[in-house]
């Protein structure tokens, strides 16, 4: 201030002193007057450049004044310098934010006060079906067209900050058909000034664990509540009448079968959980295919005698490969495929076993049956744990329906792939795929094919 008033004094003395110079008592005034207004346009003129520089809200293009106005330019520019600074850190973080959300698992929409989207993310838009630029301030209850969902937007609306945004909304996702269906669980969060946040989840693999979870307990209890009727119905009986040693001899052995297929259901259920909890298999232990299909062959054999069979078990050349993996594993999946064939197979039929290599480097181990074969629409769900296309038929042949479930789990973990092939009435081909990394020729003895490893012949009669 007072360099501006030192201004002022020095514009009124040369005005002053250019009227005494004049030699007039009026012209000294006026010179008074004039050197006032000089220093008042200069002044004008300088704030007038200093206010058209604060309109453009450029800080770098610095009007070049002095004084005091020179000095509100430096201080505004250190202003305009560090509300720009932050400007621009306030965008990045929101960038970051938003691409944090971007990645987030679950769906998130942004909602304001009249229910218009104003952001969403991806994978909102892949649940919903929205285009995150084509729908962007469309009203959100027009593009989710679900009543449950309605109703609780409506209530959250009507209820505040509050409403009902701790409640969970189930809807059926927009593209959900009954062959994949697909669920979305939705939260509804007010914040702001009437504005909403909408999160969503996909939770179909949660209720489908859910069903999965009591389907298996329900089966489980069946399985077992089955023979255990059975055996306690005997023991009464042994306990309670006098029996012939023939007519108990006959009781005794039912019930041993009862209690075989107890133990035989505990064991496949100990085998899916020891696969589910167990540590992947490497690819360090090598077992030749030709025992594998040996142990198989045995197998099957002793199975067919069992149940009184008379099959023909075709057996295919011994395979000059290794595999790599958990032999019991391995050897368990082939079996289950060679029982289930045996098992389905009427007497008379044939049962065909063989490895083969794959054009891809890989090996394929198939077994096929003139069994009666299996209707398309339940191959799909072959692999279910307990799913049986005729229970009846399954419990007279022994099974406990874990079988093809052992299978799947067994040529996940070794990469492989099971694939099912069957015409009803002709029979059916089941085949596991295993991928070239596990798959390996044979070490042969100074350069000869590797020793028989007691395979049977091409072809051999199975006869019960």
């Amino acid at each position: 201030m007072a360099g501006r008033f030192l201004s002022f004094l020095c514009c009124e003395l040369a005005g002053g002193l250019i009227g005494w110079w004049l030699g007039h008592d009026y012209a000294i005034r006026t010179g008074l007057v004039a050197g006032g207004l000089g220093w008042l346009a200069v002044d004008s003129l300088r704030a007038t450049r200093v206010l058209r520089w604060l309109l453009r809200g450029n800080a770098e293009a610095v009007p070049p004044v002095a004084g005091i106005w020179g000095e509100i330019v430096d201080r505004a520019r250190r202003v305009l310098r560090a509300s720009d600074q932050e400007l621009v850190t306030a965008r990045k973080r929101l960038q970051e934010f938003l691409e944090a959300i971007q990645e987030s698992p679950n769906g998130v929409i942004l909602l304001d006060a009249q229910g218009r989207i104003e952001w969403c993310n991806q994978t909102a838009a892949d649940q919903f079906g929205l285009d995150p630029k084509r729908d962007l301030m469309q009203q959100v209850t027009n593009l989710v067209r679900d009543p449950s969902f309605t109703a609780c937007y409506n209530d959250n609306g009507s209820g505040g900050s509050g409403g009902s945004g701790g409640r969970e909304v189930v809807i059926p996702g927009p593209r959900s058909v009954p062959s994949r269906p697909v669920r979305l669980s939705l939260y509804l969060h007010a914040y702001g000034e009437g504005r909403k946040l909408l999160l969503s989840r996909d939770v179909t693999a949660v209720e489908q664990a859910e069903v999965m979870r009591r389907d298996f307990i329900a089966n489980v209890s069946h399985e077992v509540r089955t023979p255990l009727t059975v055996l306690t119905g005997f023991v009464e009986t042994l306990q309670n009448l006098p029996l012939e040693a023939g007519e108990r001899a006959r009781y005794l052995d039912l019930m041993a079968r009862q209690a075989q297929r107890m133990q035989t259901l505990v064991g496949d259920l100990l085998t899916l959980s020891r696969l589910e909890g167990s540590p992947l298999p490497g690819a360090g232990e090598w077992t030749p295919a030709a025992a594998l299909m040996v142990q198989c062959e045995q197998d099957g054999r002793s199975l067919a005698n069992l149940l009184g069979k008379a099959l023909n078990l075709r057996v295919g050349p011994p395979p000059a490969l290794e595999i790599a993996g958990a032999p019991s594993e391995l050897l368990s999946a082939m079996s289950n495929l060679v029982s289930n064939a045996v098992r389905y197979t009427p007497a008379g039929g044939s049962v065909d076993m063989q490895w083969r290599p794959l054009a891809d480097g890989g090996a394929e181990f198939r077994v096929c049956d003139t069994g009666p074969g299996i209707a398309l629409e339940h191959i799909p769900r072959l692999t279910e744990r307990f799913y049986r296309i005729d229970r009846s038929r399954s419990r007279e042949t022994g099974g406990t329906g874990l079988g093809l479930a052992i299978v799947k789990h067994v040529v996940q973990r070794h990469g492989g792939e099971l694939s099912i092939d069957s015409t009803p009435g002709k029979g059916s081909i089941f085949a596991i795929r295993f991928p070239p990394r596990r798959v390996r020729a044979a070490p042969s003895l100074n350069g000869q094919a590797p020793a028989d490893t007691g395979a049977p012949p091409a072809t051999e009669s199975l006869a019960g």
